[in-house]
């Protein structure tokens, strides 16, 4: 297998491979570092590059190949993580250039379960500026680039760590997600990217914040490397405000599970906020189509959306006062969001408002397993193609652009970005499938389905096999 295979081999395939000894983490580990090398300068997509530690962690589990054969699925394979989350003795700059000297002392717990089960952290990826925005684009950093057209967007505020798994320069990344920041991401990337349940996945150490809207969650190759990584990622850490129980059996497990009928809503449009672009909608009415073919049954309807935009906005736009970075550090579009936040009541009343439509929302999956939308509502936008807007522009540009995300973030249900063909500019298409609440299991039983229908991993950006 020359490098470049390599590079792009599933997470599992990898880790197979080293429990053969037929490649060491090492070889693994200087393999990305060489091509974080050639290619991060290009594309932007690691804030801060760990290569010293990562070869000593490689190191160390290769040793341990040697002693042992009872190793965790995913056990030497490299990893990035993003730079909202700490690790500890790394800069966590949150994309923001005035926290360059921020050392945490501390591993969230994310952190802590990835390294428990044995993947290496290669470096900090790419975010949008507190993970704000869906492009990563902060002041004082190069902007993350898509590496299937430089021109382009990766999305946000994982477009980091999405353009770094898309790119083969990590096996498998984690990212998180409060308003689609890592369906997006997976989205403009080609990639899988699960937003798991409420609950399956811990905040720890810090308490949650926003009502509970954001997560994290695994972007990868393939739906069984998502799967595995997000069985790394979940379970309970003491203290969580919620939690849910491990799977069982597990949601890699899952991938090999054979569905009976199930019941699929789907829709092209958002109400109020407007329908797809042409691209997208394609994508939505090719992945309707298969599954019809596949045996399950299929409905247009979608839930109403039109309550949560109010209250979803002011919830969202009170992350950056609970930042607390300085406004005068804050980047423009933060800053407004920051003037426009209102008192802790006002901000109470929009959560209570938020649940009650969120309990709307859900109640729609009374008579529905899956439904089936567009990621985002239009295809990528290109690097810097909002910066001159007005704040308030940007942000209503924002709003209608990712208007299929933030339902699942509200109602705590989980959903999973697939991709499914490319656009006019060689960029990928994605659909968004949004389960039942704490259903990921049967979310990612039909994403192998449709995979394994319409195998995506032979597909590379052209930048990222020339080398």
């Amino acid at each position: 297998m020359n490098e470049i295979d390599l590079a792009f081999t599933p997470a599992l395939e990898l880790a197979n491979l080293i429990r053969r000894r037929e490649v060491s983490p090492l070889e693994l580990v200087k393999l990305y570092l060489e091509r974080i090398e050639q290619l991060n300068p290009q594309l932007g997509s690691y804030f801060t590059v760990m290569a010293e530690l990562a070869i000593a962690d490689a190191k160390a589990k290769t040793e341990i190949l040697a002693t042992t054969s009872e190793l965790p699925p995913l056990f030497g394979v490299p990893i990035s993580i993003k730079d909202l989350n700490a690790v500890a003795g790394v800069p966590c700059t949150y994309g923001n250039p005035a926290l360059l000297e921020n050392i945490p002392n501390y591993d969230d717990g994310v952190v802590t379960r990835i390294k428990q089960a044995g993947l290496i952290i290669l470096g900090k990826t790419a975010t949008s500026e507190i993970g704000s925005f869906p492009y990563s684009e902060p002041t004082g950093f190069p902007p993350a680039r898509n590496p299937w057209n430089l021109e382009y967007t990766p999305g946000g505020s994982s477009g980091g760590a999405a353009a770094a798994v898309a790119a083969g320069l990590c096996a498998i990344a984690q990212g998180s997600d409060g308003g689609g920041s890592i369906r997006g991401p997976a989205a403009c990337c080609g990639l899988v990217g699960i937003k798991p349940s409420r609950g399956r996945v811990t905040h720890a150490p810090v308490g949650n914040r926003l009502a509970g809207i954001a997560t994290n969650g695994p972007i990868a190759r393939t739906v069984a490397d998502a799967a595995a990584l997000l069985d790394t990622m979940s379970g309970y850490f003491t203290g969580d405000p919620y939690w849910l129980p491990n799977p069982e059996p597990s949601f890699l497990a899952a991938t090999k599970e054979k569905l009976g009928n199930l019941r699929i809503a789907f829709s092209t449009s958002i109400p109020p906020l407007g329908e797809a672009d042409a691209n997208c909608r394609q994508g939505v009415m090719q992945t309707v189509q298969l599954l019809a073919q596949l045996g399950h049954t299929i409905e247009e309807k979608c839930p109403d959306f039109s309550g949560l935009v109010e209250p979803f906005q002011a919830v969202w736009q009170a992350g950056v006062a609970a930042s607390g970075i300085p406004v005068e550090a804050l980047q423009p579009v933060n800053r407004w969001l920051l003037a426009r936040t209102g008192s802790v009541g006002e901000y109470l009343q929009a959560v209570s408002q938020m649940q009650i439509v969120a309990r709307q929302i859900v109640a729609f999956f009374d008579t529905v397993d899956v439904l089936v939308l567009p990621v985002y509502l239009h295809s990528p936008i290109r690097i810097g193609e909002w910066a001159n807007l007005s704040p308030e522009e940007t942000f209503q540009k924002i709003i209608h652009w990712v208007a299929p995300c933030p339902a699942a973030n509200a109602t705590g249900q989980p959903a999973i970005a697939l991709p499914v063909g490319f656009d006019s500019n060689n960029l990928p298409i994605s659909v968004h499938l949004m389960g039942k609440p704490a259903a990921e299991a049967t979310l990612i039983s039909l994403a192998a389905q449709l995979e394994a229908a319409k195998p995506w991993i032979q597909y590379r950006p052209a930048l990222a096999t020339s080398a």
